[in-house]
């Protein structure tokens, strides 16, 4: 996979063929190839308009929910609150399932295969790393503009009853005319088309560097020779590393690659960690209801796969010191109490699971028992027993949590 910003673009404006609109055969948003120049100027103009449509709440059944009402650029395109989840739907009364990830750093994720072998540039190519790519918590989407479908459609999110409503919505925006200046005269006679060209613009938008990839942490900085890192931070980054202290490293990527591209703090695969049931979670107020991530219940192309339950996507810790709410459902509302789960998720679960009636601790109450083989056990976690000595210590929890905490970009220090 090629990473570097300026690769991106050009991967990107090599991949677009639609210009110039006036050109376009009737219905049809995709003519033949351009020229290079073409290409990155179509590239500037849908990224202009599907940053008009990112920020626009008459796209949603309610009128009063863009997609940067759950993606705030003040939040690193995540979310500004700390709900476990987010309200949407027509009259926005309709809970979600899962916690809102951020939108930032997903332009190089792979697409999703359950067998994934890094590139030479990347790291050891015989071994396979399993499921792996795609966007969203369980890799259902592989592209920005195959992402962008499901909040416009889903009953819970931006609650369109159909393509055709978000359509209808487009025609009347006041960049109407900018949309069919991209798209064709005709476009909005054609409401499937018009949809795919919708998202098509909010995912070229959602390649735009300056806005989602910038690169532009303290880390960066100090990776590049340009600042220091306090003695605590660079403590916090070697306890990161250490294979037998956090590890976090071996899926959270913290060096640059072989071939120099900036570190992503995500290895893009899937991994199943027992974070505890959230109770404020409306779904799980029903008993039998369990979100299992990569086998369903909102994937089904893996539904009955039993080695895939509890899987869920390892996500980037870029802006992470931003968040309010963390792991896929939101059960953790601070950093430094979902480092210290992954220090003591074995020898101390007494600290993070309810107990039953008995008095016993209900270990891995999110997950059903016959899905316990899935778990990761790698370090810090290591299958310890109850009492055993956790992997890391308060103090170095700490240094962990300040470490991360460079890596904030520059934009949204002080958030």
């Amino acid at each position: 996979m090629t990473r570097w910003k300026s690769a991106a673009v050009a991967t990107l404006a090599s991949t677009i063929t639609l210009w110039p609109a006036d050109s376009l055969p009737a219905g049809s948003t995709r003519p033949g190839p351009m020229s290079r120049a073409e290409a990155f100027a179509r590239a500037e103009a849908l990224t202009a308009l599907g940053r008009k449509m990112f920020f626009d709440p008459s796209l949603s059944a309610s009128g009063r929910q863009a997609c940067s009402s759950c993606h705030d650029p003040n939040h690193a395109f995540g979310p500004a609150s700390a709900a476990p989840v987010e309200m949407g739907g027509s009259n926005l009364d309709q809970p979600g399932l899962r916690a809102v990830p951020s939108l930032r750093y997903l332009q190089a994720a792979p697409a999703f295969t359950e067998h994934f072998y890094d590139s030479e540039d990347e790291g050891d190519e015989s071994v396979d790393n399993g499921p792996t790519g795609g966007l969203t918590w369980d890799g259902r989407a592989d592209h920005g503009k195959d992402q962008a479908r499901i909040p416009l459609l889903s009953p819970f999110e931006m609650g369109n009853k159909d393509e055709g409503a978000v359509v209808a919505a487009l025609r009347k925006a006041p960049y109407a005319d900018a949309f069919k200046a991209a798209f064709g005269a005709d476009v909005f006679e054609h409401p499937s088309e018009a949809f795919d060209a919708a998202v098509e613009a909010l995912g070229t938008f959602e390649q735009s560097s300056a806005d989602f990839y910038p690169y532009s942490s303290r880390y960066d900085a100090f990776l590049a020779g340009k600042a220091t890192l306090s003695a605590q931070e660079l403590h916090g980054r070697a306890l990161f590393e250490d294979e037998n202290k956090g590890n976090c490293a071996s899926c959270h990527l913290s060096e640059p690659a072989n071939d120099g591209e900036p570190p992503q703090f995500t290895d893009f695969g899937l991994i199943a960690i027992a974070v505890p049931r959230n109770p404020a979670i409306p779904a799980n107020a029903n008993p039998n209801y369990f979100d299992l991530g990569l086998c369903g219940p909102l994937r089904i192309d893996f539904k009955g796969r039993a080695e895939y339950c509890g899987l869920f996507k390892t996500p980037t810790l870029r802006n992470v010191a931003l968040r309010k709410s963390f792991f896929h459902n939101g059960y953790f509302h601070t950093l430094r109490e979902a480092v210290a789960f992954y220090a003591s998720r074995d020898s101390n679960p007494g600290r993070w699971y309810p107990k039953n009636a008995d008095g016993t601790v209900n270990k891995f109450d999110d997950l059903p028992k016959a899905y316990w083989g899935n778990l990761n056990t790698d370090p810090p976690f290591n299958g310890k027993r109850p009492g055993g000595r956790p992997a890391l210590t308060d103090a170095e929890i700490d240094d962990i949590v300040a470490f991360l905490g460079t890596l904030t970009d520059a934009d949204q220090a002080g958030q």
